[in-house]
């Protein structure tokens, strides 16, 4: 196991700044997944760390060495692609074998070595097949064995999942939680999922726009988002996420006004300039309630009742009010029934005109 630390990394193609000066320290031992929408700058963060990019600025120190001039070779780390990349014409064991013939190790001892990542991996009785001859899961599997064959200080995975089907990739987060709790290696792993960002990160970090705006425990970032950015990327379904007006600022927090009208109270602290200005109030579905004296309403445009789970959208999507209520799973709607929700003032939160949240305070 190795640490990864990042100091003031960054990198620009020509005058494009894909990722601004960085910093992040990763611990021994550590599942940290990277999550943001596409183009924020999480998997050039990773070739960096890689080695596969060259830097602006800054450094990258694996173990407290700096590697920012090594060779990806000489790190001491494994990638695993979003492609597999497997070589088409060798086969499952060769492909694994291929990193330990590369460093000349005994036959013995790569044979030895392949068939401990196979039962480790389930891939015992597929290994004198082809990658043409598998499915996308065994092909992953083959490619996670090839990177961790050797043994590496840091595994970093670049969006593994994203060309899996919806069953396969719920199947092969369950194998990544457990190979992560087998062998305790530090793991970078970069998704614009956060589902899967949520169900295997000890940390996530948060990116947009080239920088990283949060980093924490999967639900400090769900219960304290910090920016708006980090509240739209954490939680599904999305924050609802409603423009309102500041009405006043109280000891017992701050009330809004929704669409100039109804009031509703929010456990944060805004300055009092902030009177009368602008900001978004943010609410998640799981924390709307029904309601028929609640600040928020809408009618209902479409149902989904997903087994224990439901959720009544209100309101046409992507129009300014539009809202995503969880509902119980006994809940009988009709599309076009007008239903009404208040939520608590210690679940709601808000966030200035600037995206950053006000200041939290007790409900």
């Amino acid at each position: 196991m190795s640490s990864v630390i990042v100091q003031g990394l960054s990198k620009s193609f020509g005058s494009t700044t894909v990722l601004r000066p960085t910093n992040l320290a990763i611990d021994e031992g550590e599942f940290v997944v990277i999550v943001g929408p596409s183009g924020c700058g999480k998997s050039t963060l990773l070739r960096l760390i890689a080695g596969l990019e060259e830097p602006t600025s800054g450094c990258v120190l694996i173990n407290g060495r700096d590697v920012t001039a090594l060779d990806p070779g000489k790190r001491g780390l494994s990638m695993v692609f979003q492609s597999y990349a497997l070589y088409p014409h060798l086969s499952v064991f060769d492909n694994i074998a291929f990193p330990l013939r590369m460093a000349k190790l005994p036959r013995k001892e790569v044979a030895a070595k392949v068939a401990e990542i196979a039962e480790l991996l389930e891939l015992g009785s597929l290994l004198q097949r082809r990658p043409k001859a598998l499915s996308g899961g065994q092909r992953q599997r083959v490619s996670i064995g090839r990177a961790i064959v050797r043994d590496p200080a840091v595994l970093l995975l670049d969006e593994p999942l994203s060309n899996l089907d919806a069953g396969l990739r719920v199947r092969m987060r369950h194998e990544f939680a457990r190979l992560h709790q087998r062998l305790g290696a530090t793991m970078v792993y970069v998704t614009h999922d956060q589902i899967e960002a949520m169900t295997l990160a000890n940390r996530i970090v948060v990116m947009s726009s080239g920088c990283i705006e949060q980093t924490g425990a999967p639900l400090d970032l769900y219960r304290t988002p910090t920016t708006i950015r980090v509240a739209e990327a954490i939680g599904s379904p999305a924050m609802n996420l409603l423009p309102v007006s500041i009405a006043s600022v109280e000891e017992a927090g701050t009330f809004v006004t929704i669409s100039g009208k109804v009031e509703c109270r929010v456990a944060v602290r805004a300055p009092p300039s902030a009177v009368g200005g602008r900001a978004t109030l943010g609410v998640r579905p799981e924390h709307l309630r029904a309601d028929p004296l609640g600040a928020f309403c809408g009618r209902v445009e479409l149902f989904e009742r997903l087994g224990p789970l439901s959720f009544a959208h209100l309101g046409e999507a992507g129009v300014e009010g539009s809202l995503v209520a969880q509902l119980p799973s006994d809940r009988h709607v009709m599309l076009g029934e007008v239903i009404r929700f208040s939520v608590d003032a210690g679940d709601a939160h808000l966030f200035a005109e600037d995206g950053v949240a006000y200041t939290r305070v007790n409900p």
